[in-house]
């Protein structure tokens, strides 16, 4: 196996307030070795990023969540030209859901449920995280909402859990989501013209 590079995000060297203000907290749980996000210079040489960010999932596929694993590992996923691929998708809706259980209702777990009009405007993408560790939901300029999709990277923490880093950009970054949880459960709705 090719060795893969560890380096310190921005987020990482400088912990405290940050461009995007992610958590100290989160930072420091987050298994911070990325490949195909914009501070990791994969404009300089895409197939090289992508190659690398492969051989990271393949080492870590014993751990990683099913669902989140096919999908980073699918050829559609990361392909710009199909459709149902998140890369320029406008976000929707942002949904949390609290479920309790329990005597008092005391046993809480958190879900989340993002939906996406697909890049085409053909389809919308649902993506439901069935249960939440953590999040950090950052937004710099929200003028004209979120605007792209630009990048995203699916990871797998030493614990097994997801995480799920997705960056929103229009002229510039406007602002980086990270999310941690048990899997990632992708659907795909087609618009129905007519």
């Amino acid at each position: 196996m090719s060795e893969l590079r560890r380096r310190p995000s921005l987020r990482q060297q400088r912990c405290g307030p940050t461009r995007h203000a992610i958590p100290c907290s989160l930072q420091r749980r987050v298994e911070r070795m990325a490949f195909i996000l914009t501070a990791d210079s994969r404009h300089e040489d895409v197939t090289a990023a992508f190659c690398n960010y492969r051989e990271y999932l393949d080492s870590r596929g014993h751990i990683f969540p099913s669902s989140a694993f096919q999908l980073a590992t699918s050829s559609w996923y990361f392909d710009a030209s199909d459709h149902r691929c998140p890369h320029d998708a406008w976000l929707e809706k942002l949904e949390l859901f609290e479920s309790s259980s329990g005597e008092r209702r005391q046993e809480r777990t958190l879900s989340l449920q993002l939906t996406l009009l697909g890049a085409y405007h053909d389809g919308h993408i649902e993506l439901r995280y069935p249960e939440v560790f953590s999040y950090a939901l950052n937004l710099t300029r929200g003028e004209q909402g979120h605007r792209d999709w630009r990048y995203d990277e699916l990871r797998v923490s030493d614990n097994g859990h997801l995480i799920h880093e997705i960056e929103w950009w229009g002229p510039h970054s406007l602002g980086t989501w990270i999310i941690e949880a048990s899997d990632l459960d992708f659907r795909w709705i087609p618009r129905i013209v007519g």
